[in-house]
Parts: C-alpha cells; structure tokens; sequence
C-alpha cells in the first residue's frame, strides 16, 4: 500500500499554473499581499490554505459585483 504525499506548501510557480496565471502575475499578488506567503530563505511559499482564501475572496467579490 502506497500513501500519497502532499506537498505542505507551494512554489509561487506551482500557483500560477493551479490558478492559470502567468508567473509575473502570480509574483505581484504575492508581494502586494493578495495571496499570502511566507519568505523561507530566498524563496517565497505559499499555504494551500492561502491560494483557497484568495480564490475564495475573489469569487465573492464577484458575486457581490453581480448582485
């Protein structure tokens, strides 16, 4: 029996390919703080948790522009 590791947190290149950004775009909402991350020596990562909390707030963003 085999278990599935899933990763902790994410590169900001893994995000942009979950959420079909491109990669500059995925890097200006990590530093303008829209999509929260923590700094692990030079590189940036990101909770699952996080990216959902974006979408999430986007979504109802959208839902209170359409109402």
């Amino acid at each position: 029996m085999t278990t599935a590791i899933m990763p902790k947190w994410h590169t900001t290149a893994e995000v942009a390919e979950m959420l079909g950004f491109g990669l500059s775009k995925t890097k200006a909402l990590v530093l303008s703080g829209e999509i929260r991350s923590v700094k692990v020596g030079r590189n940036r990562r990101i909770l699952p948790a996080w990216v959902d909390e974006y979408v999430n707030r986007c979504a109802a963003e959208a839902e209170r522009w359409a109402a």
